[in-house]
């Protein structure tokens, strides 16, 4: 018989009585967690563990499941910004206040969650979701581009075909699609002998390194990010570092920063 605790966790926290019973989690075992405290009943038919995501209990309270990018959040893709207003999918075409509506069939899968931010995000939003489910979760892009084989998907088959599977962060998939953008030609994961791989290069000749505070505080992060650099430039490729806030917050202040440089290495030949 399963654990209503481990059943729960499962769902993230919250399951609705229909996903216990499915489950095989009797009405004793549940009556039994709530006398317990372990599980708490926080809406009609809906169940929590003590601390669950209370966004997702009133999503599940509705009833409703996680969409798009609310979804894309729960699943550990990357997201660029919360949204103000959670997405959900509904089974059917009711709107509920406070709530950005899709209509799912079933509670959507890893590729329903990239498929709908694609259709539903800006370009970038969109892109950093379905490319961080290409790098963490294993989906495939034949698989995106056969979902998205529709006469009205070309915007959707255009940002899937920016994606490099090979991409480090969101930083780095941020910073590709700025310059890309802006009308530079941008290489991904460059070897570079003696250093490893460079994240970007810019027109072949500018080096962009993505830093992610988070990544380099330890000792010997510090270490090898000055080994990089030092490579970098004893091997004749000027680099330039850039951050989460310059690239979300002022990007024409970093697309204006790489063009400088490469004017400037320009003059200097």
């Amino acid at each position: 018989m399963a654990k209503i605790t481990e059943v729960l966790s499962n769902h993230d926290g919250v399951a609705r009585a229909k996903h216990l019973a499915a489950a095989g989690v009797s009405d004793f075992q549940v009556k039994a967690a709530l006398a317990s405290g372990a599980v708490s009943r926080v809406a009609r038919g809906v169940y929590a563990v003590p601390g669950a995501d209370q966004q997702l209990v009133s999503i599940r309270s509705l009833p409703a499941e996680p969409a798009c990018v609310t979804k894309a959040k729960f699943q550990g893709l990357w997201v660029l910004e919360p949204p103000q207003r959670p997405h959900i999918a509904l089974t059917h075409s009711r709107s509920y206040a406070g709530f950005v509506c899709h209509r799912s069939a079933a509670p959507p899968t890893m590729l329903d969650t990239v498929v709908q931010s694609l259709r539903c995000l800006p370009e970038l939003d969109g892109l950093v979701i379905a490319e961080s489910a290409v790098v963490l979760k294993d989906l495939s892009i034949s698989t995106l581009r056969q979902r998205l084989s529709g006469r009205n998907d070309g915007r959707e088959r255009r940002i899937v075909a920016g994606i490099v599977p090979q991409s480090q962060s969101i930083i780095e998939c941020m910073a590709r699609y700025l310059l890309r953008r802006a009308g530079f030609h941008v290489e991904s994961q460059v070897n570079v002998p003696g250093m490893g791989h460079l994240d970007l290069m810019v027109d072949g000749r500018l080096g962009i390194e993505t830093d992610g505070a988070g990544f380099h505080m330890d000792r010997g992060s510090f270490e090898e990010d000055r080994r990089r650099w030092n490579t970098t430039t004893r091997r004749g490729i000027p680099t330039l570092v850039v951050s989460y806030p310059l690239l979300r917050n002022r990007p024409d202040e970093f697309i204006a920063m790489v063009r400088d440089a490469l004017n400037r290495l320009s003059t200097a030949a």
